[in-house]
Order: C-alpha cells, then structure tokens, then sequence
C-alpha cells in the first residue's frame, strides 16, 4: 500500500500517518523528520539546516537519495505512508518510475484541506510547543508559498491519474482519521 498525503504545513499529515502506520502496520516517511534528524549531525546535515531554517524545500540532491535509500529496506516492502514527498512534479515523477520499477505503485493521494489562517494558527501554535525555526510568522507565510508554487502541482499530476481524494483537514484528528480510514477502505486499499 503506497499513499501519498499531500497538504500544506500543517494540515495534520504527519498526525494521521502516525496513526494509519499503527493502524495499517506499514512505515510512514516524513520526509521533513529525515531531513530535521540529519540537521547540523555533518556537513550533510549544516547544509539541510540551511534550508530548513529558512523554510525552503530542500533540494532534490539532497531529498531523492535520502528517500531511495530508505525505500529499498525490507520495512518498506509492504508499502509507505509518503509524508511530505513528493513534494514537486519532478519528484512524483521519480516515485512513479522507482515504484514502477519494483511492480508498485502509489495507490491513493489523501489531500487535506485547511484554510491559511487555520494553518497559520496550527504552526503558530507547534512553534511555541517544539519551538522550530520554520514555524515562525515569516518562515510559516514562505513555507505556505513555496507549497502553493512547488507542491499545489502535484495535485494535478496525481488528479489525472485519479487517485486524489480530498479530506477536509479542518476537523479534528479523529474525524480526519475516520474520513482517510473510510476513503482507503473504499478504494480497497
């Protein structure tokens, strides 16, 4: 089972895969909690800081091997909850090959939905909790534009081949949960 979640910062994608990966017993990959464990661990790891403090996306060099390299664990044969990648055409290009490649594919696109200043409030809110340094006012409007420009399109790419379901992100956690269980349950997933 290969699902891709798709939402702006914080829409809860990482809460709900938290809770499917129990639920559906397959990893979940978040891809900004990889790139945060290496941060400032090696020269690696001061080059994804930069981009992380500043709230870019970290380059596809950087992203890609990363991502790869835990694909191909044994833990990862029975599927992956994608949280945060792909997270640009080009990357969900390379996932479909990749996975084509090993006779998969991604199976559904849960897209959750939360209005900006919903969002806003959420990082505002994580911030003052975990205290990172992309959650501040500044670093929370560029992560919000970054994904309007680079990661809304990958939308389109998965709509076509229509596998995007949308949820309203909005709801609590338990609602959104029920609503992505009820949706994965439809597709046979």
């Amino acid at each position: 089972m290969q699902i891709v979640f798709i939402g702006p910062p914080g829409s809860g994608k990482g809460t709900q895969c938290e809770q499917l990966a129990k639920r559906y017993r397959i990893p979940h990959l978040s891809t900004g909690e990889l790139l945060r464990r290496t941060k400032g661990k090696s020269t690696l790891g001061d080059l994804v800081a930069s981009y992380i403090d500043r709230g870019c996306l970290a380059p596809d060099f950087l992203v890609l091997p990363l991502v790869m390299r835990l694909l191909e664990q044994d833990d990862f044969l029975a599927g992956c909850l994608f949280d945060g990648f792909p997270r640009t055409v080009y990357q969900a290009e390379f996932l479909r090959d990749h996975l084509s490649k090993i006779g998969q594919k991604v199976e559904a696109v849960i897209y959750l939905q939360v209005d900006e200043s919903d969002l806003v409030d959420r990082l505002q809110r994580r911030s003052a909790i975990e205290g990172r340094a992309d959650d501040d006012q500044k670093g929370i409007l560029k992560r919000l534009e970054i994904y309007r420009q680079r990661t809304e399109p990958v939308l389109d790419f998965y709509r076509v081949a229509g596998l995007v379901t949308d949820i309203d992100g909005s709801k609590s956690p338990s609602d959104v949960h029920r609503q992505i269980v009820d949706c994965l349950t439809n597709r046979g997933s």
